[in-house]
């Protein structure tokens, strides 16, 4: 079982592109009495189409958006189109078509086994490496340049439930190079933030590796080029080097007043 934290696909983009570092949570309707809590310090990142909206980003990230929706247009489209060649070639092959369903949540490549109705597809990890409480709106326009949030948007999530601040949370993220595909949970719906997948995955950071002086290149041919296993563990990699990440939130914190 492992942990993962809702966000808008068009974030989690952003997050993977390393366009933006932090995210701005103030809790869903769910959360209203008690506001958002950072209860985990490394969870999974569960890209979602929910409350998502053209209007709530900026101008110049809106394109990535409908990139995002044709991207998983694509991927629903490979998925039909490999299920109806199945269907055809193997009407007489009861085995070959088992083995489809048994193959349904292993990672393929190139993703074509990803079916946009009943699967998502998880490709980052977050590690927090601070969660800051801002009340002042100011502070929080003056951090318009670290996120592709619209300063609309940002107002809007400030004004709502007034009584709780809102949690600036400085993550680290690390891209999976085998992205996990999930069959999507109704359970998961509506406004909450944490959910429960279930997976046997263990991640392995390329950056230990290194200082650990292992071929990481050997080692992920040797752990991911097989079916998955208990334990099997699953590289990672930064989407930003360590330099330019420390200097992000040592920036972040000067604008808050939080600096270290």
């Amino acid at each position: 079982m492992m942990i993962a934290l809702k966000e808008w696909s068009i974030v989690c983009k952003a997050l993977e592109e390393g366009k933006q570092m932090l995210l701005l949570r103030k809790g869903g309707i769910m959360e209203y009495r008690k506001g958002f809590e950072v209860k985990h310090n490394e969870f999974l990142l569960y890209p979602t189409f929910e409350h998502q909206s053209v209007e709530s980003i900026k101008d110049n990230y809106k394109e990535k958006l409908n990139e995002i929706i044709e991207e998983q247009n694509k991927y629903y489209n490979n998925n039909n189109n490999n299920n109806n060649n199945n269907n055809n070639n193997n009407n007489n092959n009861n085995n070959n078509n088992n083995n489809n369903n048994n193959n349904r949540k292993k990672i393929d490549k190139d993703n074509k086994n990803f079916n946009t109705a009943s699967n998502n597809i998880i490709k980052l990890l977050a590690k927090v490496e601070d969660v800051i409480e801002v009340s002042d709106k100011l502070i929080l326009s003056e951090l318009r340049d670290y996120h592709i949030w619209s300063d609309e948007y940002v107002t809007m999530r400030m004004n709502y439930n007034p009584s709780k601040p809102m949690n600036v949370l400085l993550l680290r993220i690390y891209k999976l190079r085998k992205p996990l595909i999930v069959d999507i949970n109704d359970k998961w719906a509506g406004c909450k933030s944490w959910i429960n997948i279930e997976t046997d995955r263990e991640f392995q950071s390329s950056d230990k590796l290194k200082t650990q002086k292992i071929n990481y290149n050997t080692y992920e041919s040797i752990n991911t080029n097989k079916v998955e296993t208990l334990n099997e563990k699953t590289l990672i990699d930064p989407v930003i080097n360590d330099d330019i990440f420390y200097e992000s939130v040592n920036n972040i914190r000067k604008v808050i007043g939080n600096e270290i």
